[in-house]
């Protein structure tokens, strides 16, 4: 029997490589001749890069970077192959880089960004995948096309910063001295939203206040976008707003569309794609995967929805072993996920099962394994 285990962390307690590593030890206890691989994995925010490097055997690529307010950070790229790379956004523009005194999506930007995607194109890398998940940017991604030579000018042709405060300042965007090896490279950006730019589901109102948006600085975020969609659409004749995930990450989404003519993919589709997913199935008897809560949610770009699919794809049996269970929990079935098995076995308060979350994922592995044997036991005594 050969089991292939692939699961989200569970936040704050149990990282992917975790429960490969339980899992493994529970299935050898319950099945004594099996064979198990397992796969770090993520659906594109904070760790992404490290999933995917460990899943492909990748090198991370150090770089300095300027942060989200622009001082000097350590950052870094995951090399997978001579041609591909991986980016993350949080690993450069992340909200965690700015304390949490100073979050004010006016100050922010994602120049690091920029800064990583160009020390990969200098690298001489062809295929750029970008995860851009937990940004602290409001910036229409102004700061992270900047970096790359694009020019943002005020009224009197002077360059902006490229902060949030800045969009509704812009008046013209120059791209004379923009790198020009970008249209020779393959841009795919992770992207699980299908926000717009602007407007009440716009990037403004839907994620600003997470980065530290009141009320006010929300209003004048919001008018500033406006402001940059209107110049996009003069420009390039393109509108921001007709365009699914362009609000992504503080409107990031936009800039990688309209200017990098980026392909807006599923993270988790992406992250599959990157890893060779569909060959690891191969002979596989069960894939467990799983996340710390699987609700309503799990079905909209999450990791046990991805997998669950190309399980379902390839007619490979799938389980989640997750921490609980919320509203619509069950609509995963519909996606390849055969059952659900929960590490919580009693009634505790959150704290107790964060605390003992180690002890319960294992246990749960156990139970999940050791009714698995029955139904082999079942199949075998039924001939």
């Amino acid at each position: 029997m050969k089991f292939l285990f692939a699961s989200d962390s569970l936040k704050g307690t149990i990282s992917s490589e975790k429960t490969v590593e339980l899992l493994t030890r529970a299935a050898q206890e319950v099945f004594e001749n099996c064979e198990c691989i397992g796969v770090p994995i993520a659906d594109g925010g904070e760790g992404t890069t490290d999933a995917v490097v460990k899943a492909t055997e990748g090198e991370k690529i150090e770089v300095l970077v300027h942060g989200p307010l622009m001082r000097l950070e350590k950052s870094y790229y995951g090399k997978l192959d001579a041609e591909r790379v991986i980016v993350e956004m949080a690993a450069a523009s992340g909200l965690p880089m700015v304390e949490l005194e100073a979050r004010n999506p006016l100050k922010t930007t994602s120049f690091g960004t920029g800064e990583l995607l160009k020390a990969a194109i200098e690298a001489g890398f062809k295929s750029i995948t970008i995860a851009i998940g937990g940004s602290a940017t409001n910036d229409g991604g102004m700061g992270c096309m900047r970096a790359l030579g694009m020019r943002f000018l005020d009224a009197q042709g002077n360059e902006l910063e490229g902060k949030g405060e800045d969009l509704i300042k812009v008046r013209k965007i120059d791209t004379s001295q923009m790198d020009q090896r970008i249209k020779d490279i393959d841009f795919t950006v992770m992207c699980d939203v299908n926000n717009p730019l602007c407007g009440e589901n716009g990037a403004t109102y839907t994620f600003g206040r997470q980065k530290g948006g009141t009320p006010q600085i929300l209003d004048e975020l919001e008018a500033g976008m406006r402001n940059y969609r209107n110049v996009i659409i003069q420009e390039y004749g393109i509108d921001p707003d007709k365009i699914p995930g362009a609000g992504a990450a503080g409107g990031i989404g936009a800039a990688f569309s309209v200017f990098l003519k980026a392909n807006l993919k599923s993270g988790i589709e992406a992250i599959l794609d990157l890893i060779h997913f569909d060959r690891l199935l191969e002979g596989v008897s069960l894939v467990v995967t799983g996340e710390g809560c699987t609700d309503w949610q799990s079905c909209f770009g999450k990791v046990v929805q991805g997998v669950g699919k190309r399980c379902q794809k390839y007619k490979v049996p799938a389980v989640a072993l997750v921490g609980s269970m919320g509203q619509g929990a069950t609509d995963i079935f519909k996606y390849g996920i055969a059952s659900i098995v929960t590490t919580v076995n009693a009634v505790m308060s959150l704290e107790e099962a964060l605390e003992n979350a180690e002890i319960l994922y294992y246990e749960g592995a156990l139970r999940l394994f050791r009714l698995l044997k029955a139904g082999v036991d079942i199949k075998i005594s039924e001939g």
